[in-house]
């Protein structure tokens, strides 16, 4: 198959079909013909004249090559040509990963910078987090989007083009205006709890403390250490910030509600680490110290991309095939007309 070849290019998946190709002739030389009768058994009206024209189709070179040359387009086909690319190898680490995202209503704080304009929080973590999904080549990805509850936005797949872009129409409020810390690592461990992988991580990224939900952070932390989930947490959000207000220019922390001490618990306590984002730079610098430690490259697939082509000798074949029948059949319609 396509496999033996050492680049890409044409093959045929069964290409021992080939050797049907002398049927015809072979049929047509060993067989002997039907002995002519008298006396037809059932008597058709129309016979004669689809009779007629198939021996009229038969006896014209023009028709015979087109009959010969569909055959071979049939035979073709059920030997079923391939386009084989070329070799590929993708890694596979057996890992699980699971982001879960803050979209609750303090991330639309604007202390961040994006391209040289001022930008909420949900922007840069949308534009590092999406390059960071990307570069997760081997991982099963999923997403959990929290607010005053969460959600499971994206299962674990390896389709990270898909969680990248689900992550990207995230809008902030979707989830409610609170923070349910809590409940997005219990939701993460809900998913994680029956998986059979080798390695679980969990990365929590949020900007405040935890205000809503049913499970409180730390009851959730020691949840997810016995079930052998690692959680990474990540904290975003400026330390100054310059607003404009009725008395005029003043600075102020937009990071104040920042619950840093449990973040930094929630990490120890599941075999993690906390990290402090205050801006775009940082929050970049800090996914990719995660993809340090929790390396893509293990073990190695390797995978051949192959495309069936054999479609397209049968649609060619089936179309020869109709256009004759057309053909064969304008003589009679002519005598019709004539007689009319």
């Amino acid at each position: 198959m396509g496999e033996a070849l050492v680049g890409s290019g044409f093959t045929l998946a069964w290409p021992g079909i080939l050797l049907l190709l002398p049927l015809p002739w072979l049929v047509r030389r060993l067989l002997p013909e039907s002995p002519a009768r008298d006396v037809q058994a059932v008597r058709v009206p129309w016979y004669q004249s689809v009779a007629g024209n198939a021996r009229g189709w038969l006896k014209r070179p023009v028709l015979a090559a087109i009959a010969a040359v569909v055959w071979v387009l049939l035979v073709a086909a059920a030997g079923r040509p391939q386009w084989v690319g070329e070799i590929s190898s993708l890694p596979v680490s057996g890992r699980d990963l699971l982001l879960a995202v803050d979209i609750s209503g303090s991330m639309d704080t604007q202390d961040m910078v994006w391209n040289n304009r001022a930008v909420n929080r949900l922007v840069v973590v949308k534009e590092v987090a999406g390059d960071f999904i990307q570069r997760r080549r081997g991982d099963r990805v999923g997403l959990i989007l929290f607010g005053s509850r969460a959600y499971l936005q994206t299962p674990l797949t390896f389709d990270t083009e898909t969680t990248v872009t689900l992550l990207a129409e995230s809008e902030i409020g979707l989830a409610g205006r609170e923070t349910a810390i809590g409940d997005a690592i219990g939701l993460a461990v809900k998913r994680l709890r029956e998986d059979a992988s080798a390695e679980r991580v969990l990365i929590l990224l949020t900007d405040g403390a935890n205000t809503s939900g049913e499970v409180q952070p730390l009851q959730a932390a020691e949840f997810a250490a016995r079930q052998g989930l690692k959680v990474y947490t990540v904290g975003v959000g400026a330390d100054q910030m310059q607003i404009q207000d009725f008395f005029g220019s003043r600075m102020v922390n937009p990071s104040a509600d920042l619950d840093e001490g449990t973040l930094r618990a929630i990490a120890e306590r599941t075999g993690g680490a906390y990290f402090r984002a205050r801006d775009a730079e940082a929050l970049a610098e800090i996914y990719r110290l995660l993809d340090e430690l929790e390396p893509v490259e293990s073990d190695v697939e390797v995978v051949r991309p192959v495309r069936e082509l054999f479609h397209w000798p049968l649609g060619l074949a089936y179309s020869l095939a109709f256009a004759a029948s057309l053909g064969s059949m304008r003589p009679k319609f002519r005598r019709r007309e004539a007689s009319a």
